[in-house]
């Protein structure tokens, strides 16, 4: 009898609570920084987030100085951003690194910080696909690094993984390093208050993406189990509330937690993930931000792929609340894809891309996007399943009665 190994390993320190950020002068202190450089974008310049963070280096003086502030970074975390990003580093003198922001900003810290590892001018050269590297033939990043999270919902802040856009290639690339997440992270969910209720709402369902791929993943172990079935569980429980009361600060605290639980048994059972791979594809050629790219194909992509979910599709149903204990597996498929349409729209988001002009015309584009995704690699979904699923989340859908006659 064979028995298949797995590996589990959590290196962020995560500090959670309301008000935690004011304790990122003392903790970059502690971690060696003297000259430290804030990622942000601009976005949460003018909603004055920004100035949550800068302005604790001039309230609490402190042996480390905040020497730079870049602000350049867009979605999905372009590489000619980090490229700059890496150069403004250099030209601060800069030995520390802090993140706030949501994953772009979060994702694009981390390759900088390999980026200068590596001591190389342009990241194109290093991503053209996905890049792997493992411990112990890797070791430590030596710059010390804190993210600060504004979204509940990739999680970047704790996972060992960074998506970089690489324009040249018009492809997201992915880096899997065990070193290049923060030392620490301050889950502050003050500073997710002000985040709009559909941008709550799709990062949400980014964290619950996360948990459904490492939960069904062929590499899925007892631990990455724990972490993905309790993140759906309080996603489920929490995030209705936290759309529409932005202002529950409990329901944000424990989104934020969620979120980074749902990305570590992502990240360490990485392997078949086809929402992924079809949200990276619409980003990369559409622009749909990814969070609701995975919010509008979820549903779709477990209706289209039934033989990847139905193994264990009733323990999932059970941490949704669901009581499926005699329920059949394909009936139980059926309940859990109603129930996640019918939470999606609860808390206002759409079941396909109309908004952004997708629609029949652009599919043909789709699925050589699909394929050449790196994540294709591990699990490659057959090109007729990629039409239907880009179908049924075009301008205009089949109706209800066309698909189930199908």
């Amino acid at each position: 009898m064979t028995i298949a190994s797995s590996r589990f390993g959590v290196r962020t320190e995560v500090i959670n609570g309301a008000g935690v950020r004011s304790m990122l002068p003392e903790l970059l202190r502690g971690l060696g920084a003297r000259r430290a450089v804030l990622f942000t974008d601009q976005g949460l310049n003018r909603a004055g987030i920004t100035d949550k963070i800068t302005e604790l280096f001039q309230e609490m003086p402190e042996s480390v100085q905040l020497v730079g502030v870049f602000d350049e970074i867009e979605q999905d975390a372009k590489a000619e951003n980090i490229n700059k990003a890496a150069m403004f580093v250099k030209e601060c003198q800069g030995d520390a690194l802090i993140a706030l922001g949501g994953g772009s900003v979060l994702d694009a810290c981390k390759a900088t910080k390999w980026l200068l590892h590596k001591n190389h001018p342009d990241i194109r050269d290093l991503m053209q696909g996905s890049t792997r590297e493992t411990w112990p033939q890797v070791q430590p990043i030596p710059i010390p690094h804190i993210a600060i999270p504004t979204t509940a919902g990739t999680g970047s802040e704790v996972s060992p993984i960074a998506v970089v856009y690489n324009d040249r290639l018009q492809i997201k690339t992915n880096l899997s390093s065990p070193f290049i997440s923060a030392d620490i992270a301050l889950l502050d969910p003050e500073l997710t208050v002000g985040l709009p209720p559909r941008i709550t709402a799709f990062t949400g369902y980014d964290a619950l993406t996360h948990a459904v791929e490492a939960y069904f993943s062929p590499r899925a172990n007892p631990m990455t189990d724990a972490f993905a079935l309790h993140a759906t569980k309080i996603i489920v429980e929490n995030l209705p509330k936290a759309v529409s009361t932005g202002t529950d600060l409990q329901a944000r605290s424990n989104m934020l937690m969620a979120s980074a639980m749902a990305i570590t048994s992502f990240s360490l059972a990485i392997t078949a993930i086809p929402v992924h791979n079809m949200a990276h594809a619409f980003g990369a050629k559409i622009g749909i931000p990814h969070g609701l790219a995975n919010a509008v194909l979820l549903p779709n992509v477990m209706g289209a792929l039934p033989h990847l979910y139905l193994p264990r599709i009733n323990g999932f149903a059970e941490a949704l609340g669901l009581s499926v204990y005699d329920v059949e597996p394909k009936a139980c498929l059926q309940q859990v894809i109603a129930f996640i349409r019918e939470l999606r729209s609860g808390i206002g988001l759409p079941d396909t891309f109309a908004e952004f002009g997708f629609d029949e015309k652009r599919i043909a584009d789709m699925v050589p996007a699909v394929l050449s995704d790196p994540t294709a690699l591990a699990f490659k979904i057959p090109s007729d399943t990629i039409v239907q699923i880009c179908q049924e989340v075009a301008a205009a859908p089949l109706s209800v009665q066309e698909e189930s006659s199908r």
